[in-house]
């Protein structure tokens, strides 16, 4: 048996893995996302800890057998969150999330300062990574700045916990902006761009290989095996392509989780920042992958339940698959820029727009028009990756919004490929850190990396394809229309330093 563990930004789940490539057991624990301001996104690393307890523990009781049988255990987790430790290992601050976009004027500040970013990191500066929050700490937060000792992403925090070990993996340091992503080392080029050096940095292995043992007390609390290994693992994405068997070039996915992404795995470093696109190391040695990324896809979903006043996703879903065909052609069209937007705009003053309603709409048309517009923008995403992704004739399709038939049907013919939903699918990057788990515990790629058994298959419909990619064309017009009147430009107050906090917060 093998443990994976998944920190999601709406929750986190433990799954454990058979050697038949059997989901065996489960737990998951929400969390909750704290949005004091406008663009600050952030959470208490406290609550992982405490999510990650009790779902051991729920698991320990319902399935002591299996955990006694577990060999190691691979953590996988959200990307380019900064939790800051000081020479004392406490956290400092509440972790600032991937999804945090209050640090855009230190983006222009890093480029500005490391001309080399985009050719060493691969990526352009985005709000969205590690390195741009540090130097708005630096800013903003003076006397933290100064305290700090250690730099940890969200899962190698956990791990942390786990082992003691300051620990990081190739796949998830991709996403700070300190990693030469070709080189697979830290640069110490990128790294002094931010005051800092390879002394607030974990040390660097493969996703596949051991970071540590588990301390024996959570061994004895959680009914494992005192000093099994825990791997290197993986960032959520990258988990999450080794769960589906996504690890030789031009395999991949598209993902409909809180973010929706378009990955296709490369044997080669590839970057093309210039379109947005994202160029990381893969959780496996000698790979790397490319990928597109948008900030709100199921979440844009779940919002659009909420504020329509219905129990869930699902109910709304049931709603638009009413709708006639011309019902659709008339829905409005939607922006789903809800967090700001990476691929391929890369701008988080980016909104989301409802355009075109009439009386003549309900939910089913809003709910139309949401899925609709998160799959334009999926597209766009698509298509920023076409010169890596040619000859891709099939890609698996992940995250919980893979459920909904109608959706995974309109995303197939749009992007013009076939999509696969697989056994354990929704499981991601919990099953592809349970995998890493077995790597490390001298399993072979191809015993261990296969590609799970389909449970359904969608094929591009010409038909719905030419009525989609008219009303796409519509879409695309929209965000440069509207671009200038998003706030934070102009005479719009900067989210960094105005005002009093919105004391808002949200469960993603």
């Amino acid at each position: 048996m093998y443990l994976g563990i998944d920190l999601g930004t709406s929750e986190l789940k433990v799954v454990v893995l058979d050697e038949g490539h059997r989901v065996v057991a489960s737990a998951s624990e929400p969390l909750t996302v704290t949005r004091s301001r406008p663009l600050w996104s952030e959470q208490d690393p406290g609550a992982w800890w405490a999510a990650l307890d009790t779902a051991m523990l729920r698991l320990h009781a319902a399935h002591p057998a299996e955990l006694a049988s577990v060999r190691a255990i691979g953590p996988s987790g959200q990307m380019h969150g900064a939790v800051l430790l000081d020479r004392a290992d406490e956290v400092l601050r509440p972790a600032i999330l991937w999804n945090d976009g209050r640090s855009a004027s230190q983006c222009s500040t890093l480029e500005a300062a490391a001309p080399m970013l985009r050719s060493v990191a691969g990526n352009a500066a985005m709000p969205g990574f590690t390195a741009p929050k540090l130097l708005w700490v630096r800013e903003h937060e003076p006397e933290i700045f100064a305290r700090t000792a250690r730099v940890l992403l969200p899962k190698d925090w956990l791990r942390l916990g786990l082992t003691g070990e300051h620990v990081s993996e190739m796949s998830d340091a991709s996403g700070t902006l300190w990693l030469d992503v070709g080189g697979r080392v830290w640069s110490d080029e990128l790294l002094a761009a931010c005051h800092l050096t390879r002394s607030h940095m974990p040390r660097l292995i493969e996703g596949s290989e051991v970071s540590g043992q588990l301390r024996p007390g959570l061994a004895a609390r959680w009914g494992l095996r005192a000093g099994i290994a825990v791997a290197g693992g993986g960032g959520d994405n990258a988990a999450s392509a080794v769960g589906v068997g996504a690890v030789r070039p031009n395999q991949g996915f598209v993902s409909l989780g809180t973010s929706g992404v378009c990955l296709l795995v490369s044997e080669r470093f590839s970057p093309n920042p210039g379109a947005a696109v994202h160029a990381f190391c893969h959780a496996l040695p000698r790979r790397w992958h490319q990928m597109s990324v948008m900030l709100s896809a199921a979440s844009a979903l779940r919002w659009a339940s909420g504020v329509l006043g219905l129990p869930s996703e699902a109910a709304l879903l049931d709603r638009v698959a009413s709708l006639t065909v011309r019902q659709r052609a008339q829905a409005p069209l939607f922006l789903p820029y809800l967090s700001g937007d990476r691929t391929p705009h890369n701008d988080a003053h980016a909104q989301g727009v409802l355009f075109g309603l009439t009386h003549d709409h309900d939910a089913a048309s809003i709910g139309y028009a949401v899925i609709e517009g998160v799959s334009f923008s999926l597209l766009d995403g698509w298509q920023s990756l076409r010169h890596e992704g040619a000859a891709v004739a099939v890609l698996s399709l992940i995250g919980g919004g893979a459920r909904g038939d109608l959706w995974a049907q309109m995303l197939a013919s749009l992007l013009g490929v076939a999509l696969q939903v697989h056994e354990h699918g929704v499981a991601g990057g919990a099953l592809g850190a349970a995998r890493l788990a077995w790597l490390a515990d001298r399993g072979t790629e191809d015993e261990v990396c296969r590609v799970l058994e389909v449970r359904r298959a969608f094929v591009p419909d010409a038909g719905e394809a030419s009525l989609l990619l008219s009303r796409h064309e519509r879409f695309r017009a929209l965000y440069p229309a509207l671009r200038g009147q998003f706030g934070g430009r102009g005479g719009a107050a900067d989210a960094s330093t105005s005002g009093a906090p919105a004391e808002l917060e949200t469960r993603r």
